[in-house]
């Protein structure tokens, strides 16, 4: 698979830069409504390493299962979001790129309360994007761990 840049032609408006794309990110008004249930919220940016930061607030009345833990469905969900959000940053907010297969780790129980994410793009295509995904918890331990691929997928505007 030949790498293609994640920039628009030259003849489409400069990307915008990494503190423009966090900025967009922090004034939205239209935040997705599992974005929302997850309690997501971002960091930092980084169209360089194509990574981003991010933090959830894990709440127990909406997330946790009967051991009062996070469910891993919420864990994995929560991975997707960063491995897409680092898409949408690798492309300079041109593209999304859905999840075609996702693989997840658990390494030990996650907590209701801040959990702290970290995605990236591995390797960016025409075609499929790998990324990969981190869950941290509270004290900086690793939760969980994803690997993704992803179909990166045009879109006209990002508001």
């Amino acid at each position: 698979m030949s790498e293609t840049p994640a920039r628009p032609p030259a003849d489409e408006a400069p990307l915008p830069t990494d503190e423009e794309i966090l900025q967009r990110f922090l004034r939205s008004k239209n935040q997705p409504t599992g974005s929302r249930t997850l309690g997501f919220q971002i960091l930092s940016v980084c169209q360089e390493t194509k990574s981003v930061e991010v933090a959830f607030e894990a709440r127990a009345e909406l997330l946790a299962n009967p051991m009062k833990q996070v469910q891993g469905g919420y864990l994995c969900a929560m991975l997707d979001e960063c491995m897409s959000v680092a898409c949408m940053v690798a492309s300079g907010m041109t593209s999304v790129a859905p999840t075609a297969e996702m693989k997840t780790s658990f390494f030990r129980p996650a907590m209701p309360g801040r959990l702290r994410g970290v995605g990236r793009v591995v390797r960016w295509g025409r075609t499929l994007a790998f990324t990969e995904g981190e869950l941290y918890d509270e004290a900086g331990r690793l939760v969980a761990k994803a690997t993704g691929t992803a179909v990166p997928t045009p879109f006209k505007s990002y508001k």
